[in-house]
């Protein structure tokens, strides 16, 4: 029988290199692993785009503290110079760091409405946050619950922050002393309610829309839902005034569910009938659209949507637009579209916006497959 050879002798060199190695092994398992130089870079980039203050205006860099000079006085700011014809507006806006502008003219805040704001998940750092109120009781309690919701979102995790916030209050008095959705909504209250919404409106858009901005989405306080894609959907069709259809959630008492039904009827498609009623009102006069007082006959976006077979893609080419969730590219805000304070061709507000749009050479568009919901008093 074979005798077994004894072990090899090791030698001492070969027994340190193996323990330095084994001990090396084990730091390399223990020690947390650094960030990556770009992707360190990514976030320090992301901390200077997030706004620095809860309360800070898409000019921020207008307002960065010059250097004292030799003689004791502040250093005039640089000259910046903005070339806007390299500023695209895209279907591929998040892909292109597109900067987008979310204006909400504000009266009631509702959380629900921040909640779905912040569940937008469009790089938060390209989106800025426009608001406007009106000096009432109801405009300060709205202002101070927003500040609130502010203050928790813009000092938490950096990628949740908004690149900056404005917050507006009206230089002038509101139409209606009440919220109420019924009182808001009486024909009589329509005129002056929606010339001074025009105003707001205005107002906000030209005080918050900087040099960088590629798209405004008008939001309304009250749409407390829509799909966490919004901005990527409606820029994806690469349009230049485009709004989706703002349906509401409600209880059915009859059938014991909970159905849906059309909230919007400003978004349509003009008609004869409707263009008569024009041709022969005064000058001041405007046509309203959903009132059983004023039959216009036109083709209502809100009545489009065809449940059999949805398809959120599909556009109908429109004359009058709501603005509940309205995207608009920030160059027909550039080249004069406004919303009327006044009747132009018997429309004001939204409606009269995508009358001025049209005679600007933009193309209007709806999508009526595609809903956003309103809050439901």
């Amino acid at each position: 029988m074979a005798v077994a050879r004894s072990m090899r002798r090791t030698s001492p060199t070969s027994l340190v290199l193996a323990a330095l190695l084994a001990f090396g092994f084990i730091c390399f398992l223990l020690t947390p692993s650094t960030p990556s130089a770009s992707a360190s870079a990514t976030s320090q980039q992301r901390q200077q785009d997030a706004a620095e203050h809860p309360l800070s205006p898409p000019t921020k860099p207008f307002l960065k503290s010059q250097p004292i000079r030799s003689d004791g006085y502040q250093a005039a700011p640089p000259v910046v110079h903005y070339n806007l014809n390299n500023l695209t507006s895209t279907s591929t806006s998040a892909a292109n760091a597109e900067r987008v502008l979310i204006l909400t003219p504000l009266a009631r805040f509702y959380q629900g409405y921040w909640d779905n704001l912040e569940k937008l998940n469009y790089p938060h750092e390209l989106i800025s946050l426009g608001f406007i109120a009106p000096k009432t009781k109801d405009g300060n309690t709205a202002v101070a619950a927003l500040e609130k919701a502010i203050a928790r979102t813009q000092s938490g995790p950096i990628d949740d922050r908004f690149a900056s916030i404005s917050i507006l209050r009206q230089d002038f008095e509101p139409s209606l002393d009440s919220q109420d959705e019924k009182v808001r909504h009486k024909m009589a209250s329509q005129k002056e309610r929606r010339e001074s919404m025009s105003r707001a409106r205005n107002s906000l858009v030209f005080t918050t829309l900087g040099p960088g901005t590629s798209w405004v989405l008008w939001l309304d306080a009250d749409i407390i839902e829509t799909p966490p894609t919004l901005i990527q959907d409606l820029t994806h069709h690469d349009e230049p005034v485009i709004v989706p259809n703002c349906f509401q959630r409600y209880y059915d008492s009859s059938s014991r569910k909970w159905d849906i039904r059309p909230y919007d009827y400003n978004s349509w498609v003009d008609s004869e009938k409707a263009q008569e009623l024009a041709a022969n009102m005064d000058a001041d006069e405007i046509l309203l659209e959903g009132y059983a007082e004023m039959p216009t006959y036109r083709t209502l976006m809100a009545y489009l949507p065809d449940f059999n077979d949805l398809d959120p893609k599909r556009m109908v080419a429109l004359d009058g637009v709501g603005g509940t969730a309205l995207m608009v590219k920030a160059d027909v805000h550039r080249d004069g579209a406004m919303f009327p304070a006044f009747p132009f061709f018997h429309l004001v507000e939204t409606e009269g916006f995508a009358k001025m749009a049209r005679r600007l050479g933009y193309s209007v568009f709806g999508l009526p497959d595609y809903f956003v919901y309103h809050y439901n008093e």
